[in-house]
């Protein structure tokens, strides 16, 4: 057996192990919030976070927004939101969206509250498609737009998010049928395309 073939046996048999322990670590720090022992909690998710743990990163954001149980504070939870989107963690570009959107722990940004939902909506999240539908329905950091608001409410009901449907009827009582037509027909384009062709 080659050098080079044991030394990628070894690097991939250090990764799945790491990532056991990391699984298993990440496990005890949940179990600790649920028994409500945010000490131990945070004492795991805190170095998982700061190796690049993304579900940790995002625990670790909530933590500091709750306050539990270190001071809360919304620009330290908005760092790990912050860190957890830009990997690619949808739950943190979700949360990140939100912070933008609100004005917690960032200046309010409706710009950057929509890329953010964006990214999450394009990986399935109906949260982050009901809201791109909100912020398109109500002119938010875009111009107002009834059939794209209309397209990605009607995904985001497809998924599950059961608030969306009324925004749909909502929106539907002042489309023209053509209108409505494209919209229904954007949504299954980008729904079929798995969120990637959306326009």
């Amino acid at each position: 057996m080659s050098t080079t073939t044991i030394a990628r046996g070894t690097v991939i048999l250090l990764v799945f192990v790491l990532n056991t322990v990391w699984a298993q670590s990440f496990e005890d720090g949940m179990d600790a919030i649920n028994k409500g022992d945010y000490e131990t909690a945070f004492e795991i998710m805190q170095p998982l976070a700061e190796v690049g743990h993304t579900r940790a990163q995002v625990v670790l954001g909530g933590m500091y927004a709750a306050g539990k149980p270190v001071p809360e504070d919304d620009s330290e939870a908005v760092r790990w939101y912050r860190a957890a989107a830009e990997r690619g963690h949808a739950g943190g570009q979700l949360i990140l969206g939100h912070s933008y959107y609100a004005g917690n722990g960032v200046p309010q940004d409706y710009s950057e509250a929509m890329r953010w939902f964006r990214a999450a909506a394009e990986q399935g999240v109906a949260r982050a498609q009901f809201q791109l539908g909100k912020m398109y329905g109500g002119g938010q950091g875009v111009i107002q737009d009834h059939v794209t608001a209309h397209m990605w409410l009607n995904i985001a009901s497809a998924n599950g998010n059961e608030t969306a449907k009324e925004g749909m009827d909502i929106f539907a009582d002042v489309m023209s049928r053509e209108a409505l037509e494209e919209a229904q027909s954007r949504a299954r384009t980008c729904m079929e395309s798995g969120y990637q062709d959306c326009e």
